[in-house]
């Protein structure tokens, strides 16, 4: 039978069944293609909401200055260039502060997330004093905007002892601000950016990996660093790779903490926020331009700085959405 007479037999078909269900068949096949068209139609408006921002600043940042102001030019420009991108990378030392925020995002996360892996596991698991009431101050971890403790933050480090006793022995306090040892020490003490919210998270994980796991474990002979290590450590990948990269992805944009403590260190975040006055600097003080770039060039090196800012963050995304698609869908199933 040729394919002609398949979809001739097919709708032949189609509309006996349909006549029998006395035009049921009919109202349902047209319900469903309609749905699929809006779903579609849905789907597509909220990726053009999201797209259109990052394709509207790859577009400025490839566009020459006469293009910004050529009424002519709607998204697509007329003379492309790269000279935006050499310049947004001279003004904010790419290569240099890269690698800066390379090291600091991954050393911040790892740091993050074996502390709140070892903070969940025993909210999960374990039963001591005033745990609800400490569970509670991390709840307020995530509620809270850490805006409301910048000033104690400030004053913590600039000022920073340990009951007393460097300003004892050597007459003064320390001041941490200005270096790396703020972050590291907020992480270590669960409050990192975000912490409260890893917390959680895998406590919820925890809670729901059955006890019997644990209590084989116990029966065999393991102790409880040993059951942690090599029974449940292995069973919560999932959701140790979801905060892991949240916490890498948001540390690499973070510029609050940033500009609070790192100031003397060049972070990607830090280096973004200056872009403009840099610009504006460079003309008037290297080109002797007066009036510095215009409004319109400057913010075209911003955008053009912004996609530099989160282009390794799209790189990394491509080589590790399977298996991150597949850790929030694992982590959701058992949570």
């Amino acid at each position: 039978m040729t394919k002609a007479a398949k979809t001739v037999s097919k709708t032949n078909n189609f509309w006996e069944r349909n006549r029998r269900s006395e035009g049921y068949l009919l109202k349902k096949t047209a319900m469903g293609i309609s749905v699929k068209i809006i779903r579609a139609i849905l789907l597509f408006g909220m990726c053009f909401l999201i797209l259109q921002p990052i394709l509207n600043k790859i577009f400025i940042s490839v566009m020459q200055e006469g293009d910004l102001y050529n009424p002519l030019v709607v998204t697509i420009p007329m003379h492309f260039t790269t000279a935006n991108y050499e310049l947004a990378a001279g003004i904010m030392d790419y290569s240099k502060t890269l690698l800066h925020t390379a090291v600091i995002s991954i050393t911040v996360a790892l740091l993050q997330i074996a502390v709140c892996t070892l903070v969940g596991y025993g909210f999960a698991r374990f039963k001591f004093p005033l745990r609800n009431f400490w569970f509670a101050c991390v709840l307020l971890m995530i509620v809270i905007p850490p805006q409301t403790i910048s000033t104690s933050l400030h004053l913590h480090f600039r000022f920073f002892d340990i009951l007393g006793l460097f300003k004892t022995f050597t007459g003064s306090t320390l001041n941490l601000r200005g270096s790396v040892i703020p972050y590291y020490l907020m992480s270590a003490g669960c409050m990192g950016l975000k912490n409260g919210l890893y917390i959680f998270l895998i406590r919820q994980f925890f809670r729901n990996i059955p006890f019997e796991l644990e209590e084989a474990a116990y029966v065999d002979g393991c102790g409880t660093l040993r059951t942690f290590l090599e029974i449940m450590l292995p069973d919560a990948k999932p959701i140790l790779t979801s905060c892991f990269l949240f916490a890498f992805v948001w540390q690499w944009t973070d510029g609050f903490y940033s500009s609070m403590f790192l100031g003397n260190v060049s972070l990607l975040s830090i280096k973004l926020q200056s872009v403009a006055d840099t610009l504006g600097h460079y003309y008037s003080e290297v080109l002797k331009i007066p009036g510095g770039a215009s409004i319109g060039y400057t913010n075209c090196i911003v955008a053009t700085g912004t996609l530099m800012v989160i282009a390794p963050l799209l790189l990394l995304y491509l080589f590790v959405q399977k298996g991150f698609v597949e850790s929030l869908s694992s982590s959701g199933i058992k949570m």
